[in-house]
């Protein structure tokens, strides 16, 4: 006789969760200590009832001395992790900031009229029209603060 998969949603009636509760966490404590013997691991297991009651299991000499050392575990491999990956921001943010200086300077240059010899008349043409319009910008600029300083 095959048992079917039983639907993994809570259990309404009281009674019957109730029952639920203590055969899985039975069963639980057992696998646990299963797991621990047959193959020499460390195991802790913690569960609070729904009434708040602890069950615990520990294969260790204590479930605290577990506890501490997964407490050392994660300090020393979250903050290497962390430290790794704030390395490979770091890396990835000057590449991105080089790159964004690099083109920058590029623009500068054409700005100033440096390195032309590659450029095509479209090109010099956009680049004119550019220059143009900051042109312009800047005596809109200049006669605005003019008119407004000596009035």
């Amino acid at each position: 006789m095959v048992r079917g998969r039983t639907e993994l949603k809570r259990i309404e009636n009281p009674t019957s969760r109730q029952v639920t509760f203590s055969k899985r966490r039975n069963g639980l404590l057992k696998k646990a200590f299963e797991l621990s013997v047959l193959c020499d691991a460390e195991v802790a297991l913690i569960v609070f009832s729904p009434r708040g009651r602890l069950y615990e299991f520990a294969s260790a000499p204590s479930l605290q001395k577990t506890i501490d050392r997964y407490k050392a575990y994660t300090k020393d491999h979250v903050n290497n992790k962390t430290i790794q990956q704030d390395i490979q921001q770091v890396k990835d943010d000057t590449l991105g900031l080089a790159k964004k200086l690099e083109a920058l300077d590029e623009s500068r240059r054409k700005i100033l009229g440096e390195n032309l010899e590659g450029f095509s008349i479209e090109e010099l043409r956009g680049l004119e029209m550019k220059l143009e319009k900051s042109l312009h910008k800047i005596r809109l600029k200049k006669v605005y603060i003019s008119y407004f300083q000596y009035s």
